[in-house]
């Protein structure tokens, strides 16, 4: 979701900075950019350890999910293509799952912007275990979707959720956003959603698209 579907990578790193600062911490672009993609409980760890936030985990996620949802609230950033290919998928019948280490309170906000069913499934960081860059939140859309996640096709931004989604065996699409993606088997990198239509994830399935070497995110 986050830089994939939208772009709001840059509110998590405006909420990040600004709850360090509020705790008398320090914070680095870098350190942003290393948790993108991550379980929230895990950015919360590392706020806490490295930022310097003196709160607890839960504390932490909640914060960072109320500065960012404020944010949201304000500015719906779609990328480029991604909401047409959603509406694309929809007409032709196709089942999505969406799969996000944001928790539902945040996800909960875009589905609402949505046409009623364009998820089947809503897989969030607050509903599994394990988040990325462990296969469970993509074994378990999936599940839902009971579907075979070698059938399936995943839309990535980060290094985190690459990995996650071709630990579960499912064929990924790459879109950089806030950081690069280097090439590996099973992952198609394309520079945007535009233009793309079922017919094309089709191929990404059954592994006859072309990885497009696109490898640098967004300039800002």
């Amino acid at each position: 979701m986050d830089g994939t579907l939208v772009d709001t990578e840059p509110y998590w790193f405006a909420a990040e900075f600004g709850l360090v600062a509020d705790h008398g911490g320090s914070w680095s672009e870098a350190q942003a950019r290393s948790l993108v993609g991550s379980d929230l409980r895990e950015s919360a760890r590392r706020l806490r350890t490295e930022g310097g936030v003196d709160l607890v985990i839960d504390e932490v996620v909640a914060e960072l999910l109320r500065r960012v949802v404020e944010q949201f609230r304000r500015d719906v950033p779609w990328r480029p293509g991604a909401r047409e290919l959603l509406t694309a998928v929809g007409d032709a019948g196709v089942p999505c799952a969406l799969v996000t280490m944001s928790w539902k309170v945040l996800a909960d906000e875009l589905v609402a912007l949505l046409p009623e069913g364009t998820f089947a499934a809503v897989v969030t960081g607050d509903a599994v275990t394990r988040g990325k860059p462990a296969p469970d939140p993509y074994l378990e859309a999936a599940r839902r979707l009971s579907a075979d996640p070698s059938r399936c096709v995943a839309l990535e931004d980060s290094t985190t959720g690459v990995t996650s989604a071709l630990a579960a065996g499912v064929p990924t699409v790459g879109i950089p956003c806030v950081v690069e993606l280097e090439g590996r088997p099973g992952l198609v990198r394309v520079a945007s959603l535009e233009g793309r239509d079922p017919a094309w994830l089709a191929a990404v399935a059954a592994g006859a698209a072309p990885d497009e070497g696109a490898s640098t995110p967004l300039v800002r």
